[in-house]
Protein backbone atom coordinates (compact mmCIF):
# COMPACT_ATOMS: atom_id res chain seq x y z
CA UNK A 1 0.00 0.00 0.00
CA UNK A 2 2.99 2.48 1.08
CA UNK A 3 4.14 1.44 -2.23
CA UNK A 4 1.50 2.56 -4.52
CA UNK A 5 0.90 5.49 -2.58
CA UNK A 6 4.13 6.52 -3.06
CA UNK A 7 3.91 5.91 -6.85
CA UNK A 8 0.96 7.71 -6.86
CA UNK A 9 2.01 10.42 -5.30
CA UNK A 10 5.71 10.56 -7.25
CA UNK A 11 3.49 10.13 -10.57
CA UNK A 12 1.18 13.22 -9.51
CA UNK A 13 4.40 15.58 -8.58
CA UNK A 14 5.68 14.60 -12.14
CA UNK A 15 2.65 16.03 -13.43
CA UNK A 16 2.26 18.89 -11.75
CA UNK A 17 5.70 20.03 -12.95
CA UNK A 18 5.27 19.31 -16.05
CA UNK A 19 2.50 21.50 -16.36
CA UNK A 20 4.78 24.32 -14.44
CA UNK A 21 7.51 23.94 -16.53
CA UNK A 22 5.28 25.06 -19.64
CA UNK A 23 3.55 27.77 -18.53
CA UNK A 24 2.34 29.15 -21.94
CA UNK A 25 1.38 26.28 -23.78
CA UNK A 26 -0.40 25.04 -20.16
CA UNK A 27 -1.87 28.60 -19.85
CA UNK A 28 -3.37 28.35 -23.51
CA UNK A 29 -4.68 24.68 -23.13
CA UNK A 30 -6.23 25.70 -20.01
CA UNK A 31 -7.92 28.78 -21.43
CA UNK A 32 -9.54 26.96 -24.31
CA UNK A 33 -10.76 24.24 -21.75
CA UNK A 34 -12.18 27.01 -19.34
CA UNK A 35 -14.13 29.31 -22.63
CA UNK A 36 -15.31 26.17 -24.10
CA UNK A 37 -16.93 24.92 -21.19
CA UNK A 38 -18.30 28.58 -19.65
CA UNK A 39 -20.08 29.05 -22.76
CA UNK A 40 -22.38 26.06 -22.69
CA UNK A 41 -22.81 26.38 -18.78
CA UNK A 42 -23.52 29.94 -18.86
CA UNK A 43 -25.99 29.88 -21.08
CA UNK A 44 -27.51 26.71 -19.57
CA UNK A 45 -27.38 29.04 -16.32
CA UNK A 46 -29.51 31.44 -18.33
CA UNK A 47 -31.64 29.40 -20.07
CA UNK A 48 -32.59 27.77 -16.55
CA UNK A 49 -33.47 31.48 -15.13
CA UNK A 50 -35.84 32.30 -17.77
CA UNK A 51 -37.91 28.91 -17.39
CA UNK A 52 -38.33 29.62 -13.35
CA UNK A 53 -39.03 32.97 -14.73
CA UNK A 54 -41.93 31.54 -17.14
CA UNK A 55 -43.09 28.71 -14.88
CA UNK A 56 -44.05 31.60 -11.84
CA UNK A 57 -45.61 33.25 -14.71
CA UNK A 58 -48.10 30.73 -15.55
CA UNK A 59 -49.21 29.39 -12.13
CA UNK A 60 -52.48 30.45 -12.55
CA UNK A 61 -53.61 30.70 -16.22
CA UNK A 62 -56.16 33.09 -16.92
CA UNK A 63 -58.37 34.37 -20.11
CA UNK A 64 -58.60 37.75 -21.33
CA UNK A 65 -61.55 39.50 -22.86
CA UNK A 66 -61.04 42.38 -24.59
CA UNK A 67 -63.96 44.26 -25.42
CA UNK A 68 -64.96 46.23 -28.81
CA UNK A 69 -64.19 50.06 -28.15
CA UNK A 70 -67.70 50.93 -28.67
CA UNK A 71 -69.35 48.87 -26.24
CA UNK A 72 -71.94 50.98 -23.62
CA UNK A 73 -72.67 50.09 -20.18
CA UNK A 74 -75.27 47.71 -20.94
CA UNK A 75 -73.52 45.54 -23.20
CA UNK A 76 -70.67 45.20 -20.61
CA UNK A 77 -72.66 44.36 -17.62
CA UNK A 78 -74.51 41.78 -20.13
CA UNK A 79 -71.11 39.85 -20.20
CA UNK A 80 -70.26 40.14 -16.92
CA UNK A 81 -74.03 38.55 -16.26
CA UNK A 82 -72.35 35.27 -18.76
CA UNK A 83 -69.14 35.28 -16.70
CA UNK A 84 -71.20 34.96 -13.71
CA UNK A 85 -73.42 32.19 -14.92
CA UNK A 86 -70.16 30.21 -17.10
CA UNK A 87 -69.42 26.73 -15.28
CA UNK A 88 -66.00 26.73 -16.71
CA UNK A 89 -65.49 30.16 -14.92
CA UNK A 90 -63.93 29.58 -10.83
CA UNK A 91 -63.28 33.56 -10.62
CA UNK A 92 -63.52 37.18 -13.15
CA UNK A 93 -62.54 40.60 -12.66
CA UNK A 94 -63.38 43.63 -14.40
CA UNK A 95 -60.80 46.18 -15.59
CA UNK A 96 -62.50 49.12 -17.25
CA UNK A 97 -60.88 51.12 -19.49
CA UNK A 98 -60.22 54.28 -17.58
CA UNK A 99 -57.79 52.25 -15.08
CA UNK A 100 -56.14 50.09 -17.10
CA UNK A 101 -54.88 53.21 -18.72
CA UNK A 102 -54.31 54.87 -15.43
CA UNK A 103 -51.99 51.49 -14.89
CA UNK A 104 -49.82 51.84 -17.85
CA UNK A 105 -49.21 55.14 -17.45
CA UNK A 106 -47.77 54.53 -13.68
CA UNK A 107 -46.80 51.04 -14.33
CA UNK A 108 -44.93 51.17 -18.12
CA UNK A 109 -43.44 55.01 -17.43
CA UNK A 110 -45.66 56.30 -20.43
CA UNK A 111 -47.49 59.34 -19.24
CA UNK A 112 -46.01 61.48 -21.27
CA UNK A 113 -46.36 59.59 -24.46
CA UNK A 114 -50.34 58.87 -23.41
CA UNK A 115 -51.16 61.98 -22.12
CA UNK A 116 -51.08 63.13 -25.80
CA UNK A 117 -53.67 61.05 -27.11
CA UNK A 118 -57.02 62.50 -27.63
CA UNK A 119 -58.89 59.37 -26.78
CA UNK A 120 -58.00 56.20 -24.55
CA UNK A 121 -57.34 53.26 -27.18
CA UNK A 122 -57.97 50.45 -24.46
CA UNK A 123 -61.51 48.71 -24.25
CA UNK A 124 -62.41 47.26 -21.21
CA UNK A 125 -61.81 44.40 -20.50
CA UNK A 126 -62.67 41.22 -18.19
CA UNK A 127 -59.40 38.18 -16.69
CA UNK A 128 -61.24 35.31 -15.86
CA UNK A 129 -59.63 32.37 -13.95
CA UNK A 130 -60.73 28.72 -15.38
CA UNK A 131 -62.48 26.22 -12.80
CA UNK A 132 -59.57 23.94 -13.52
CA UNK A 133 -56.09 24.63 -15.50
CA UNK A 134 -56.54 22.08 -18.19
CA UNK A 135 -55.97 23.12 -21.31
CA UNK A 136 -59.03 22.19 -22.94
CA UNK A 137 -61.06 23.81 -20.11
CA UNK A 138 -59.57 26.71 -20.89
CA UNK A 139 -59.35 26.44 -24.90
CA UNK A 140 -63.50 26.24 -24.28
CA UNK A 141 -63.70 28.69 -22.56
CA UNK A 142 -62.06 31.10 -24.62
CA UNK A 143 -63.76 30.05 -27.49
CA UNK A 144 -67.08 30.50 -25.85
CA UNK A 145 -66.17 33.91 -25.20
CA UNK A 146 -65.01 34.63 -28.50
CA UNK A 147 -68.76 34.11 -29.74
CA UNK A 148 -70.12 36.70 -27.21
CA UNK A 149 -71.93 39.88 -28.76
CA UNK A 150 -69.51 43.05 -28.81
CA UNK A 151 -66.27 41.13 -27.90
CA UNK A 152 -63.21 41.81 -29.91
CA UNK A 153 -60.94 39.49 -28.58
CA UNK A 154 -60.21 37.17 -26.55
CA UNK A 155 -56.66 35.20 -25.61
CA UNK A 156 -55.49 33.15 -22.72
CA UNK A 157 -52.55 35.13 -20.63
CA UNK A 158 -49.93 32.45 -20.45
CA UNK A 159 -50.09 31.32 -24.19
CA UNK A 160 -47.09 33.31 -24.93
CA UNK A 161 -44.99 31.76 -21.24
CA UNK A 162 -46.02 28.29 -22.55
CA UNK A 163 -44.66 28.88 -25.90
CA UNK A 164 -41.71 30.82 -24.45
CA UNK A 165 -41.03 27.74 -22.06
CA UNK A 166 -40.98 25.60 -24.88
CA UNK A 167 -38.34 27.23 -27.05
CA UNK A 168 -36.39 27.83 -23.71
CA UNK A 169 -36.56 23.46 -23.45
CA UNK A 170 -35.58 23.81 -27.12
CA UNK A 171 -32.26 25.82 -26.29
CA UNK A 172 -31.63 23.75 -23.51
CA UNK A 173 -31.40 20.75 -25.32
CA UNK A 174 -29.44 22.26 -28.12
CA UNK A 175 -26.99 23.30 -25.10
CA UNK A 176 -26.67 19.99 -24.38
CA UNK A 177 -25.57 18.68 -27.71
CA UNK A 178 -23.47 21.55 -27.80
CA UNK A 179 -21.80 20.75 -24.43
CA UNK A 180 -21.38 17.55 -25.73
CA UNK A 181 -19.73 18.68 -29.24
CA UNK A 182 -17.61 20.90 -26.91
CA UNK A 183 -16.52 18.07 -24.33
CA UNK A 184 -15.48 15.73 -27.55
CA UNK A 185 -13.23 19.04 -28.67
CA UNK A 186 -11.45 19.20 -25.33
CA UNK A 187 -10.82 15.38 -24.69
CA UNK A 188 -9.47 15.69 -28.54
CA UNK A 189 -7.36 18.64 -27.26
CA UNK A 190 -6.28 16.72 -24.03
CA UNK A 191 -5.35 13.72 -26.65
CA UNK A 192 -3.09 15.88 -28.47
CA UNK A 193 -1.00 17.37 -25.98
CA UNK A 194 -0.93 14.07 -24.39
CA UNK A 195 0.70 12.81 -27.46
CA UNK A 196 3.44 15.56 -27.65
CA UNK A 197 4.25 14.58 -24.54
CA UNK A 198 4.71 10.84 -25.55
CA UNK A 199 6.68 11.56 -28.53
CA UNK A 200 9.30 13.51 -25.91
CA UNK A 201 9.85 10.54 -23.75
CA UNK A 202 9.30 8.18 -26.13
CA UNK A 203 12.58 6.89 -25.67
CA UNK A 204 12.21 6.88 -21.78
CA UNK A 205 8.78 4.98 -21.85
CA UNK A 206 10.39 2.68 -24.59
CA UNK A 207 13.34 1.74 -21.81
CA UNK A 208 11.29 1.87 -18.96
CA UNK A 209 8.99 -1.27 -20.52
CA UNK A 210 12.44 -3.26 -21.43
CA UNK A 211 13.35 -3.42 -17.56
CA UNK A 212 9.77 -4.43 -16.62
CA UNK A 213 7.83 -1.32 -16.29
CA UNK A 214 3.95 -2.20 -16.40
CA UNK A 215 1.07 -0.28 -18.59
CA UNK A 216 -0.45 1.31 -15.40
CA UNK A 217 2.89 2.56 -13.91
CA UNK A 218 3.42 3.97 -17.45
CA UNK A 219 0.33 5.51 -17.90
CA UNK A 220 0.05 6.92 -14.37
CA UNK A 221 1.91 10.57 -14.89
CA UNK A 222 -0.19 11.29 -17.81
CA UNK A 223 -3.64 10.02 -16.41
CA UNK A 224 -2.19 12.82 -13.79
CA UNK A 225 -1.26 15.48 -15.98
CA UNK A 226 -4.69 15.33 -18.15
CA UNK A 227 -7.12 15.19 -14.93
CA UNK A 228 -4.97 17.97 -13.43
CA UNK A 229 -5.19 20.25 -17.08
CA UNK A 230 -8.81 19.60 -17.35
CA UNK A 231 -9.20 20.62 -13.29
CA UNK A 232 -7.42 23.84 -14.14
CA UNK A 233 -9.70 24.34 -17.24
CA UNK A 234 -12.49 23.93 -14.87
CA UNK A 235 -11.55 26.18 -12.60
CA UNK A 236 -10.99 28.82 -15.51
CA UNK A 237 -14.33 28.10 -16.79
CA UNK A 238 -15.73 29.05 -12.87
CA UNK A 239 -13.72 32.61 -13.25
CA UNK A 240 -15.01 33.34 -16.72
CA UNK A 241 -18.78 32.57 -15.67
CA UNK A 242 -18.35 34.22 -12.36
CA UNK A 243 -16.83 37.71 -13.71
CA UNK A 244 -19.75 37.54 -16.84
CA UNK A 245 -22.68 36.76 -14.39
CA UNK A 246 -20.99 39.98 -12.11
CA UNK A 247 -21.22 41.79 -15.18
CA UNK A 248 -24.14 40.68 -16.72
CA UNK A 249 -26.13 40.70 -13.65
CA UNK A 250 -25.27 44.93 -12.74
CA UNK A 251 -26.72 45.98 -16.15
CA UNK A 252 -29.91 43.52 -15.78
CA UNK A 253 -30.75 44.93 -12.39
CA UNK A 254 -30.35 48.73 -14.35
CA UNK A 255 -32.62 47.68 -17.06
CA UNK A 256 -35.37 45.90 -14.62
CA UNK A 257 -35.22 48.84 -12.07
CA UNK A 258 -36.52 50.67 -15.41
CA UNK A 259 -39.66 48.57 -15.47
CA UNK A 260 -40.29 48.67 -11.65
CA UNK A 261 -39.31 44.83 -11.29
CA UNK A 262 -36.15 42.84 -10.73
CA UNK A 263 -34.35 40.01 -12.75
CA UNK A 264 -30.80 38.31 -12.04
CA UNK A 265 -29.40 34.78 -13.47
CA UNK A 266 -28.53 32.55 -10.63
CA UNK A 267 -24.24 31.74 -10.26
CA UNK A 268 -22.83 28.29 -9.77
CA UNK A 269 -23.81 26.69 -6.38
CA UNK A 270 -21.20 25.06 -4.32
CA UNK A 271 -22.67 21.50 -5.67
CA UNK A 272 -22.51 22.69 -9.21
CA UNK A 273 -19.21 24.24 -8.68
CA UNK A 274 -18.03 20.73 -7.91
CA UNK A 275 -19.61 18.90 -10.73
CA UNK A 276 -17.84 21.44 -12.81
CA UNK A 277 -14.39 20.62 -11.56
CA UNK A 278 -14.87 17.14 -11.68
CA UNK A 279 -16.34 16.61 -15.28
CA UNK A 280 -13.51 18.64 -16.95
CA UNK A 281 -10.98 17.01 -14.86
CA UNK A 282 -12.47 13.54 -15.65
CA UNK A 283 -12.40 15.08 -19.77
CA UNK A 284 -8.56 15.59 -18.66
CA UNK A 285 -8.59 12.18 -17.64
CA UNK A 286 -10.22 10.23 -20.62
CA UNK A 287 -8.30 12.44 -23.38
CA UNK A 288 -4.98 10.75 -22.04
CA UNK A 289 -6.14 7.55 -21.16
CA UNK A 290 -7.09 7.24 -24.87
CA UNK A 291 -3.57 8.83 -25.74
CA UNK A 292 -1.68 6.67 -23.61
CA UNK A 293 -3.78 3.40 -24.24
CA UNK A 294 -3.66 4.31 -28.38
CA UNK A 295 0.44 4.69 -27.67
CA UNK A 296 0.80 1.36 -26.04
CA UNK A 297 -1.30 -0.61 -28.19
CA UNK A 298 1.03 0.42 -31.08
CA UNK A 299 3.97 -0.33 -28.81
CA UNK A 300 2.81 -3.43 -28.02
CA UNK A 301 2.00 -4.44 -32.11
CA UNK A 302 5.65 -3.82 -33.41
Amino acid sequence: MKTWLRDHVRASADALRRLVQAPLASGLNVLVIGVALSLPVGVYLILTQLQTFTRQLTTDPQVSIFMELDADAQQVAAIEERLRTQADVRSYRFIARARALADLKRNAGLSDVLDNLKQNPLPDAFVATGIDSQPETLERLRDTAAKWPKVAHVQLDSEWARRLDAALRLGRTAIAILGLLLSAALVAVTFNTIRLQILTRQEEIEIAKLIGATNPFIRRPFLYFGGLQGLAGGLMAWVVLTLALLLLNRDLSALAALYSGSFRIGTLTFGDTLALLAFSAVLGWLGAWLSVARHLWRMNAR
